[in-house]
């Protein structure tokens, strides 16, 4: 867990001005030294959030992903395509998934070595509970306004389009 540090000044702002005196421009690497941080910081906040349901992330990503899909299921290297993750991530989760009963899991038809995970009436209803608490707490970001988040995003996405992460102007939906 991420723990508030309380520091009285701002660590990445101090290493910006020594960054500043001994290698030039700081912005970049203040900015995205605090993406890092906000990103240990959500996190945190998020299996403070998801725990009580039995959940990390991780598989809270794999179930919405789940639910997104017009059938409810997901080739498993889908699930890993579509949440950048490797194989035995998207594997280790599905155990974890299927263990709690939230995902079944059988060979893909369409694909002799595949496999397909399935959401369950369980997974759905823990999705449900899942997302309102995290919906109650605005998915960690409560600090800042609705108009805030949406620039957030829209920089963000700018820096996503930059690196080729979908294609400029790309919407999309799941499976």
């Amino acid at each position: 867990m991420v723990r508030p540090l309380g520091l009285p000044f701002d660590p990445i702002e101090r290493a910006g001005e020594t960054w500043e005196e001994r290698f030039g421009p700081a912005s970049a690497m203040r900015a995205a030294t605090s993406v890092f941080r906000v990103q240990q910081i959500l996190l945190a906040r998020f299996d403070g959030v998801l725990k009580p349901h039995g959940l990390t992330f991780a598989r809270y990503e794999v179930l919405v992903l789940l639910t997104f899909s017009r059938s409810g299921e997901l080739p498993l290297k889908v699930i890993g395509s579509r949440l950048m993750v490797h194989p035995t991530s998207v594997t280790n989760a599905i155990d974890r998934l299927v263990a709690a009963g939230y995902v079944d899991r059988r060979p893909n038809p369409a694909d002799g070595r595949g496999v397909l995970a399935t959401i369950t009436e369980r997974g759905r209803a823990v999705v449900d509970a899942a997302t309102a608490a995290l919906m109650a707490v605005d998915f960690g970001l409560a600090e800042l306004s609705e108009a805030e988040r949406d620039q957030l995003f829209a920089v963000l996405r700018s820096v996503r389009l930059g690196a080729g992460d979908v294609a400029d102007g790309a919407g999309g939906h799941a499976g």
